[in-house]
């Protein structure tokens, strides 16, 4: 079985004392032990969206990027550009927002680099033959890494019941067109009693696949990317989709994540922070409820392991399964077993508490 590290943190729990524990879980787990002087690290971060703080705290991304720098690696923190509308479609308005929200290199000691994909250079087709996937479109950054560490926020999400290490990894290392590929296959629609004809969504679109037509909004299904970017903007939550569709997108991210990851088996850390564990994406521009009470921190060397670890201590501190109770039609178990399938990690853990 995988090991997955785990120290608890309760709500009422300062910066400096949730810092402290996270700097005994990177000792006590020794899951940087895998990346070696010299190399060049790949940081995976989501530095949030504009109007959404549920992303991890810069405080305590700092400690990992410190934890780096005393093995003396040339490491950066990175993301890649978004596929909707919004600061976090282009390298430059990313970049000002990730520096808005605390990431910058004095903050965080290491660089912080935004790849923008308009670019050949900074993209790279990764061949896989997998099921759904041949062709990953991935940040060229990610792949010519030699180490990657992934920090993931664990929350709720539409489309995948669940966001972790593996949604992290296979959306956040896309390019905008492996982002299209993973979220094609699902389309939204308007519950036209709920639908205002604000407009909001027909913005947000990134394929101009929305118009108003009688006052309502009307989304092109020939047209439409599956982004989602519509419900994430819609004020009276007409926008909804198919969730019965989120399957096949979990697989396609678990085998995105495979592209990612490959090569790098044996030099990759991972992180969850099960910390104010909302509904829904990092990706929404809006605050959303939490789901959860702040449970603590995760670290191994599995990303199957520490996402399902993440889940089920989430769900036992809960009585339930709230992911489910917050998705009621998707299955988020549904990537990892996948993700298990193409030999990415294993399922089963031992839970080693510090």
């Amino acid at each position: 079985m995988s090991k997955v590290y785990f120290t608890a943190v309760s709500p009422s729990e300062t910066i400096p004392s949730i810092n402290g524990k996270l700097e005994h879980l990177l000792v006590a787990s020794k899951v940087l032990d895998c990346i070696q002087k010299k190399v060049r690290v790949a940081v995976k971060i989501h530095f949030g969206e504009e109007g959404n703080t549920g992303f991890v705290n810069p405080g305590h991304v700092r400690v990992l990027c410190d934890a780096l720098r005393q093995k003396e690696v040339s490491a950066f923190l990175s993301d890649a550009n978004t596929l909707y509308r919004g600061r976090r479609m282009n390298s430059a308005d990313h970049l000002n927002l990730a520096r808005e929200h605390g990431f910058t290199k004095k903050s965080m000691g290491i660089d912080i680099v935004i790849p923008d994909d308009a670019k050949k250079e900074d993209t790279v087709d990764v061949p896989i033959q997998q099921k759904l996937i041949k062709t990953a479109k991935i940040a060229r950054l990610f792949i010519d890494a030699d180490a990657i560490v992934v920090i993931s926020h664990f929350k709720g999400h539409m489309l995948s019941g669940f966001g972790g290490a593996i949604k992290n990894i296979a959306m956040g290392c896309a390019t905008r067109e492996g982002k299209l590929a993973q979220h094609c296959d699902v389309s939204p629609a308007a519950d036209r009693d709920k639908c205002t004809g604000c407009g909001e969504c027909l913005k947000a679109c990134p394929a101009e696949a929305i118009q108003i037509e009688s006052g309502k909004s009307q989304i092109n299904k020939s047209l439409c990317v599956g982004c989602a970017s519509c419900i994430g903007v819609c004020p009276t939550s007409a926008m909804f989709v198919d969730l019965e569709a989120g399957g096949l997108m979990q697989e396609k991210m678990a085998e995105y994540a495979f592209a990612v990851l490959r090569g790098k088996e044996s030099k990759r850390v991972f992180v969850n922070f099960a910390l104010k564990i909302n509904k829904e994406c990092d990706c929404w521009g809006l605050e959303n409820p939490c789901i959860a009470p702040d449970l603590g921190i995760f670290a191994s060397n599995d990303p199957v392991a520490i996402d399902k670890a993440s889940f089920d201590l989430i769900n036992k501190a809960c009585g339930g399964d709230v992911f489910k109770s917050a998705h009621p039609k998707e299955d988020g178990l549904i990537q990892l077993k996948y993700a298990e399938a193409l030999g990415l990690g294993a399922l089963d853990y031992e839970l080693i508490e510090v």
